[in-house]
């Protein structure tokens, strides 16, 4: 952390006019601006709001690669910070810049860390965010493991399938929503059924327009076209709301060969030996020239 030369002085006197500035970004780059000070403060390019409700627990920073945690707890008062924003997962993994400032002369301010979102609990119209520090990182898994399915994304730049293609991607609308994950729909009606099974769904209207969710199961029986969705929070579905969906996968080698084509981009081990391999006791007349034991 580098302190202004002005604001060191500040602190050095026996009386200071300091609080404490919270920006955060989401990961869809809407930035806002927060202080426990009781007028707004502006600097940096970001006005700083009162009145929301935010304090902070104790912070503090440690030696060596433990992750560095701080609550910051405030509550839904502010017109920026929505129970279904926060619901609908729009914080999570957003950074949290910590400001120090002399609120009587808002230019003289210290960057005291970054950080980001971790988990964020709600009741009673408050919520309480854990800031993680960017150590957090470091305690990521790395590298690949080794397995039978495939460990890349449909689409991305490992796969190589283009998900722009008409047989892979469609549109439609909700025609009924019995259940908030049980959605009666339109314009699928070309696909077989599981074609979208695993996939993505982007709704292009309604309450949820710009969200994108992931599709558990995508069915056909006597009352049309269903998409089983994941669990989520905020705003249901509702008839007449607009989507746009993407073929899924279900990571498997015959799905990739049979539906995409994909085999030679085929990201997993689907001829790895299974524990029952691993653990069989050698017998006699086995074939031990270190050839495949899958074929």
């Amino acid at each position: 952390m580098t302190m202004p030369v002005e604001l060191a002085d500040h602190l050095g006197r026996a009386v200071t006019s300091v609080c404490h500035c919270w920006r955060l970004t989401r990961k869809d780059g809407v930035v806002s601006g927060y202080t426990d000070h009781d007028r707004p403060l502006a600097f940096d390019g970001t006005t700083f709001e009162p009145g929301s409700g935010l304090s902070a627990s104790e912070a503090r920073s440690s030696l060596g690669l433990a992750v560095d945690t701080v609550d910051v707890e405030g509550a839904l008062s502010s017109d920026r910070i929505r129970d279904d924003d926060i619901a609908a997962g729009l914080y999570d993994s957003a950074t949290v810049e910590t400001f120090l400032v002399n609120w009587i002369a808002p230019g003289q301010f210290a960057l005291l860390r970054t950080a980001t979102v971790g988990k964020i609990t709600r009741s009673d119209q408050r919520f309480v965010a854990e800031l993680e520090s960017a150590t957090h990182a470091v305690d990521q898994v790395r590298g690949r493991y080794v397995s039978r399915s495939c460990d890349a994304e449909l689409g991305d730049q490992r796969c190589g399938v283009a998900l722009n293609q008409p047989q892979f991607s469609g549109s439609g609308t909700v025609l009924a929503a019995a259940e908030p994950d049980m959605l009666t729909v339109s314009g699928l009606n070309g696909f077989a059924p599981g074609w979208f099974g695993h996939g993505t769904l982007t709704w292009t209207s309604g309450t949820r327009a710009g969200r994108s969710e992931r599709i558990v199961d995508h069915r056909r029986d006597g009352l049309g076209v269903t998409l089983v969705m994941g669990s989520h929070a905020g705003s249901p579905a509702s008839a007449g709301d607009g989507f746009s969906v993407r073929a899924g996968c279900d990571k498997t080698f015959a799905t990739c060969k049979a539906k995409f084509s994909n085999a030679l981009s085929f990201r997993g081990f689907p001829h790895l030996p299974g524990n029952d391999a691993g653990y069989a006791y050698v017998t006699e007349g086995g074939n031990f020239d270190g050839g495949p034991v899958v074929s």
